[in-house]
């Protein structure tokens, strides 16, 4: 946890920016029934109902100092998603001048340089894991 808020703390650095990460599966839904619309005292009524349309992940990167953040979404959530995501982030302009870039995300077991192996070939995965430092949010549960 002290690994992390020295991460929080640290000033704004171009060189060295921190990126906080995390993604979200979504249902996709569309109604089942027409909703009824609003009326004079009477609010707008939609039926509990739903049909299922699918899911996706919803993937946010945010650069807190930076003023920055990004919203992507894929159809899957895997080791390989999260790797092409991190690629994307480590090959976006605004960080070519980066030294390496924090990236804060949790501990999932997706979460860490082995994706990238499983997503790319050696060269291309040690390109993208040089450019970064990934700190995780849930260290303490590592030591319990």
């Amino acid at each position: 946890m002290e690994q992390l808020l020295e991460v929080y703390r640290r000033p704004r650095d171009a060189r060295w920016p921190v990126v906080c990460m995390d993604e979200q599966p979504n249902q996709l839904v569309s109604e089942a029934g027409r909703p009824i619309p609003a009326a004079p005292r009477h609010p707008a009524r939609v039926d509990c109902d739903y049909v299922r349309e699918g899911a996706c992940t919803i993937w946010m990167f945010v650069d807190p100092l930076g003023g920055w953040r990004d919203v992507r979404v894929t159809g899957t959530k895997t080791a390989v998603d999260w790797a092409r995501q991190v690629r994307q982030l480590v090959d976006d302009p605004r960080y070519a001048q980066a030294e390496r870039i924090t990236l804060v995300c949790d501990n999932l077991i997706t979460h860490g340089l082995a994706s990238l192996y499983k997503a790319f070939g050696p060269a291309e995965a040690m390109r993208v894991a040089r450019r970064l430092e990934l700190v995780h949010t849930r260290m303490a549960l590592r030591f319990c």
